[in-house]
């Protein structure tokens, strides 16, 4: 078949579905090239909601990105408020309703849903979601006559929501079942300068608590009953509880994994030829542990979402096994890491030997100066680099980035100690703080 004029149709108006229609389009300016999705709007960041919601932000205006008509002038069939309830693999068509539409490639980029939590209550008023900018909207002029919220779950939504709803002036609780902040990926050590943080702002901390019920008056939620008490609240919001959206895919008989994404190819394609998949809706190979994992950040699904236009269009092009750099701002305070830190090394009984040192983020006689933790996870035998953490100071999430690629690339703790780095005053001290987490390293090797 030419390429030129295929049709190709994208299930999904996130960062994926929008970066795949368009690398589909630019490659193919001939080709055919549609998007639905169920929501009013595309092209804005979800991820920046938190931080209006907390006037951080001034407005949702701020978090659009692109405008529907952008989409038409570059030759993209946008269709707002459009869901598709079927997807036929034999005939080559999606289904809206009683009208079919046929594709020659297939784009799922359906992202993410809420799978909302077995609690009784749960279906009260007031007990919210953060996804869609819309509802964000909604939510935004509730907060205006609310006094006292509990957010459940320190997951870094939870973290940003409890962070920003203290900073607008409400009474903020913060309930996980973890033993520390972000316990299903982060270290204790790395996290406690954010609680601290938090915990300073106003937020409350209750940990090892879990939620039993929510209590209510008048169909709105009044209270959160945990195991450790009752907490009073007139709002909830579960930053939790995310599963793939592939009801669409399932049924359609597409191959899911074990998370319950789409396996893909390392050309993003699904068990079905010719049709592609992106973002939230897959499971990725995690690069040190070659497990599946599911849940990524907005940057993986713009570059799934790429890669998955580029060669639903006939390019050639390989999405990498992820190591998953990461990096958020918790209460005052930056953290972030890359792939797996000390707890799950631990707890996936992988060898490994810890590295840390205690920095600065610029001269130590420069107004503004902060102090970096950085933790350095490492084989003990061949000394490469197989995990990193860090919190505190300026610049942690270009240094997760740069450490991305150190994993990536094997390099050794006896690499990395003798890593160049940029020494200014204003932005960057004489020793790199990974540079000295590295010479720990070696040091605690040579015991």
């Amino acid at each position: 078949m030419a390429q030129d004029n295929i049709k190709v149709i994208v299930i999904g108006g996130g960062a994926a579905g929008i970066s795949a229609a368009s690398t589909a389009k630019g490659l193919l300016p001939d080709a055919s090239v549609t998007l639905f999705t169920e929501y009013e709007d595309v092209a804005y960041s979800p991820c920046g909601i938190p931080f209006v919601l907390g006037k951080e932000i001034p407005n949702f205006d701020n978090l659009f990105l692109q405008t529907s008509e952008h989409y038409a002038k570059i030759g993209i069939d946008l269709r707002l408020q459009t869901k598709v309830t079927g997807i036929n693999i034999d005939d080559r068509t999606v289904s809206v309703g009683s009208e079919a539409f046929g594709w020659d490639r297939l784009i799922i980029a359906t992202g993410f849903e809420y799978d909302e939590p077995d609690i009784p209550g749960i279906d009260l008023d007031r007990i919210k979601y953060i996804k869609n900018i819309r509802r964000a909207m909604e939510f935004d002029k509730e907060l205006e006559s609310l006094k006292k919220a509990v957010v459940v779950c320190a997951t870094p939504l939870g973290i940003e929501m409890a962070g920003n709803l203290a900073h607008r002036g409400l009474e903020t609780h913060l309930v996980d079942e973890g033993g520390w902040l972000m316990s299903e990926i982060a270290d204790p050590d790395i996290m406690e300068p954010v609680k601290e943080s938090l915990e300073e702002m106003g937020a409350q901390m209750h940990f090892g608590t879990k939620v039993l019920e929510f209590k209510g008056t008048g169909g709105k939620v009044t209270s959160v009953v945990t195991s450790n008490g009752e907490i009073e609240c007139d709002v909830v919001v579960i930053a939790a509880h995310k599963k793939p959206n592939n009801s669409l895919s399932s049924e359609a008989g597409i191959d899911l994994g074990a998370t319950g994404g789409m396996v893909v190819d390392d050309h993003m394609r699904t068990s079905v030829k010719d049709v592609f998949a992106a973002g939230d809706c897959t499971e990725i190979v995690h690069g040190v542990t070659e497990i599946p994992i599911q849940g990524l950040s907005g940057s993986h699904a713009y570059s799934q979402g790429r890669v998955a236009g580029a060669n639903a269009a006939g390019d050639d092009r390989a999405y990498d096994p992820v190591f998953i750099p990461w990096g958020m701002v918790g209460g005052q305070v930056q953290i972030g890491g890359v792939s797996l830190g000390e707890t799950l090394h631990k707890a996936l009984g992988i060898p490994h030997v810890v590295a840390f040192a205690m920095g600065i983020s610029r001269a130590r006689y420069y107004p503004g100066v902060m102090r970096i933790r950085v933790k350095l996870i490492a084989d003990p035998s061949t000394r490469k680099v197989l995990g990193a953490q860090m919190s505190g100071g300026e610049g942690i999430k270009e240094r997760a980035d740069f450490l991305a690629f150190v994993i990536k690339r094997g390099v050794t703790l006896d690499e990395l100690a003798w890593m160049e780095n940029v020494y200014s005053p204003p932005i960057g001290a004489l020793m790199e703080p990974i540079a000295l987490a590295a010479q720990a390293g070696l040091r605690e090797l040579a015991k």
